[in-house]
């Protein structure tokens, strides 16, 4: 749901921030304006959390850089702001170094980004916050199904790709030798 700020302003990444912070809105900032957002549900939680744990459990041993959860908030654009949230991203090393501490919202874009896909996401919604990752240049994008028991791994470059919960999942380029059996992250 779409909410116009008080007075038809603009709201700016740090105004929503501290929004946020103050536990008064919970959402998205979409060129200025918010879109709130309300909790998944358990599922939705769980399988997150499996995903992050799982990633975490490679990324942090290697230091290959960072994990971090939805309410994180990553700034897609300015003047007006955008900050969208992934349930996961994934951010190498390179892309931003693991001494850099970042105490308000991500300025670079993660390098892969998990979505996890709640009952009442219509394919419409989960192919425009694909389309959106991918446009702003993060290099892949897991689509999780925990209902249909698939994940959909979206590369920036080249076709989707199918796993489903017999299949092992891969990070391909973007975390190498990553891999995860995907049943072992549904069956939470």
């Amino acid at each position: 749901m779409a909410t116009t700020p008080i007075g038809e302003k603009l709201l700016t990444a740090d105004e929503f921030l501290q929004l946020c912070q103050r536990r008064l809105i919970k959402g998205e900032l979409v060129k200025g304006i918010i879109h709130e957002t309300v909790s998944a549900g358990g599922e939705h939680g769980e399988v997150a959390m499996a995903f992050g744990t799982a990633m975490t459990s490679y990324v942090r041993p290697h230091r290959l850089g960072r994990i971090a959860g939805s309410d994180a908030g990553v700034i897609l654009g300015r003047d007006p702001d955008t900050v969208r949230e992934p349930d996961i991203a994934y951010f190498s090393a390179e892309t931003l170094p693991l001494d850099v501490k970042v105490r308000g919202y991500y300025e670079v874009v993660p390098d892969l980004v998990v979505e996890i896909v709640s009952p009442n996401d219509s394919p419409q919604y989960v192919a425009e916050r694909v389309a959106m990752w991918l446009s702003h240049g993060v290099r892949l994008v897991w689509a999780v199904y925990p209902v249909a028991r698939t994940v959909a791994a979206h590369p920036s470059e080249g076709p989707a790709l199918i796993y489903t919960e017999d299949d092992e999942l891969d990070g391909g380029a973007v975390l190498p030798d990553f891999r995860c059996a995907v049943r072992d992250i549904l069956d939470w």
